[in-house]
């Protein structure tokens, strides 16, 4: 469930539900899958959290019972939509045959199209360190500008003082480390590396937007 339809289930604010999870994330209690989402009347792109059930009942649990009770009928109403419809008759059945057939040969074809991609990746995070942003555009093969506005958009990293600085909830996550060092002219400065995870991590994040393309 996305942390928009519990706002709007909770009648209570976006802002306040997305402080609220990102509060349990910090404290290690949630895992939500922080995304964006395209206002339709603005066209802005702004932040939304996905959570799974449990994740959801941990952030409402504050809310009232009514509130409660309507979220868990919404889930229900979602599994409802996801149920499985037998087929009766020979012909229904056939095409549902068909049907996944063509499925589980375009998601076999796709996992062969990435698997080399997959293994280089495995193996170049499994013996190699920490890196900048330019090298890992140049290990994932993408413009600096394009992969830049990537990471923006997603809510990645951010500009600060001119440079890429991930979001706090990706640094705890392990996916970054910030080093502090001092330049030439004795100006401190801090820099941002993909760690191993976080270089995985997004090379996955990458293909799936290129995918969807």
């Amino acid at each position: 469930m996305s942390s928009r339809e519990i706002a709007v289930i909770a009648e209570t604010s976006h802002d306040s539900v997305l402080k609220t999870i990102r509060e349990l994330i910090k404290r290690g209690i949630v895992s939500g899958n922080e995304t964006t989402y395209k206002h339709i009347q603005n066209g802005q792109v702004y932040p939304e959290f996905l959570l799974t059930f449990r994740d959801t009942m941990v952030v409402v649990a504050g809310y009232s019972a009514e509130m409660r009770a309507k979220i868990i009928d919404r889930w229900q109403e979602l599994e409802a939509k996801q149920q499985f419809n037998i087929p009766t008759t020979l012909s229904g059945a056939l095409r549902l045959a068909a049907e996944q057939a063509e499925t589980i040969e375009a998601q076999t074809l796709l996992i062969e199209q990435q698997k080399p991609a997959v293994e280089f990746m495995e193996r170049y995070v499994d013996s190699s360190g920490s890196k900048v942003f330019r090298d890992v555009c140049k290990l994932l093969k993408v413009k600096e500008p394009e992969f830049r506005e990537f990471l923006i958009d997603k809510k990645i990293m951010y500009r600060l003082d001119g440079k890429l600085t991930p979001y706090g909830n990706h640094l705890d996550a392990g996916r970054f480390e910030v080093k502090a060092g001092i330049s030439e002219n004795e100006h401190a400065y801090n820099q941002a590396k993909f760690t191993p995870k976080g270089i995985q991590w997004v090379a996955g994040l990458w293909m799936v937007e290129k995918l969807k393309a």
